[in-house]
């Protein structure tokens, strides 16, 4: 039987190991995966070295939004410890300036004592309409939200908010890369992964359809089985 391939899996903002679960449990046959902590480092750059810190030597990788930041930050610090690369509903772009505007509102609220995790209003740029109604998935992400918790969440909008520009990197990711986004992604639209996939010399698109944001948690099975490709494939 050959050896396991080690995977990292990165969460977004607000989430941790329960976005991967359903990969966790039907990809430990072929890859031994950790689902990184991203909940102590206040820049993306410090959040990639406390990953590599901990990480094997080589080993493949895959992150979702905040976590895609923080992946293509390990891109830049340590390329030749990474096998293969997954950037899942994630961006290249850095913050607009509304963007960041936005975010340091939210972080003004959390500080006043008025954190309240994922909101129901939030929860349409997070999943698909036709999800909306999902108790075991909605529940899922007002968890994740609460067990990150206020602190964490303000270190990680502060992360997301000061990421740099990933333009003039994309060029320079020599491994193979799947990139995959829910085709009614809100928060970054499947327009940025077809761009990211025409800038990475070895990257190949997947579209996930009915889908939004949070694409490991809508749809399991699907990404999941996209990922057990990607890990076997080459």
């Amino acid at each position: 039987m050959s050896e396991k391939q080690p995977l990292i899996l990165m969460p977004g903002l607000l989430c941790n190991e329960a976005l991967w679960r359903h990969q966790v449990e039907t990809l430990g046959d072929i890859a031994d995966i950790t689902v990184a902590d991203l909940t102590r480092g206040d820049t993306v750059a410090a959040m990639a070295e406390q990953a590599l810190a901990e990480a094997p030597d080589l080993f493949a990788l895959a992150g979702l939004s905040m976590g895609g930041y923080v992946a293509k930050e390990v891109m830049r610090q340590a390329p030749e410890r990474v096998a293969k690369l997954a950037l899942i509903d994630t961006s290249f772009y850095p913050d607009t300036p509304e963007q960041s505007a936005y975010r340091r509102g939210l972080i003004e609220l959390s500080k006043k004592g008025a954190f309240k995790g994922v909101t129901s209003r939030l929860l349409p740029m997070l999943i698909h309409e036709s999800r909306l109604e999902d108790e075991d998935l909605t529940e899922t992400v007002f968890n994740m939200a609460e067990s990150v918790g206020k602190d964490a969440y303000l270190r990680q909008q502060h992360a997301i908010m000061t990421r740099p520009d990933s333009s003039g990197d994309l060029a320079n990711i020599a491994c193979q890369t799947l990139i995959l986004c829910g085709r009614e992604d809100a928060l970054t639209p499947l327009r940025v992964h077809e761009k990211m996939a025409d800038r990475i010399p070895n990257a190949h698109l997947v579209v996930v359809e009915d889908c939004g944001h949070l694409a490991p948690l809508e749809r399991p099975r699907t990404v999941s089985a996209v990922m057990r490709y990607w890990l076997q494939d080459g």
